[in-house]
């Protein structure tokens, strides 16, 4: 890729806003985030992550004229009916407070055998032209209690992936990148849109 083109990322989330920086600066691309750019966060009205990442992809290409990328994800659990899922953050409250929303999670599932989860996230690409793209990246494992580890962030400290001893939470950025949700729908991203 010739010279360097600025996409945008729908987010003001600063940690999100760095890994993804650092993944396509590689490929010539410079990352601007709504923060920087001063964007407003669209309500999220959809019933699933991958039109609650379009919502934001979409707003955010309007706004700018620019190549958009926005994602969306939480915690599935299969015990829950896969709640919290789309509502992942909103369980956490204003301001979020993801102890409580971990806690509610092993409130709802009790004694519960099943203690499956998985954590999903789709990223969405918007086009100038109008196109727009998903890709769905999941991981699964268990829910784990008590929490454990302090690294991460979210549900982190109670998701143990599947055929792992240790929760994200208690792995290195770059172990859990490896392993996690976002990692592998920004991978997917990478081979479809960059050829990577």
């Amino acid at each position: 890729m010739a010279g360097t083109e600025t996409w945008v990322l729908a987010s003001h989330n600063a940690g999100k806003i760095k890994e993804l920086s650092d993944i396509l600066a590689p490929f010539g691309i410079a990352l601007k985030s709504a923060a920087d750019l001063d964007l407003p966060e669209p309500e999220e009205t959809e019933d699933s992550f991958e039109g609650n990442a379009g919502l934001k992809a979409r707003a955010a290409c309007e706004s700018t004229g620019l190549v958009c990328l926005a994602d969306d994800s939480g915690l599935a659990v299969d015990a829950l009916d896969g709640a919290p899922g789309i509502y992942s953050a909103r369980w956490a409250g204003e301001p979020r407070d993801f102890g409580r929303a971990m806690q509610m999670v092993q409130d709802e599932l009790g004694d519960a055998a099943d203690r499956t989860a998985r954590f999903v996230c789709v990223i969405a690409l918007a086009r100038p032209d109008g196109s727009m793209a998903h890709y769905r990246g999941e991981v699964v494992g268990e829910i784990v209690w008590p929490p454990r580890g302090e690294a991460g962030f979210g549900y982190d400290p109670i998701f143990q992936p599947e055929g792992e001893t240790r929760t994200f939470a208690e792995m290195s950025a770059a172990e859990k990148r490896a392993l996690s949700h976002r990692g592998r729908a920004l991978a997917l991203m990478a081979a479809a849109e960059l050829g990577a």
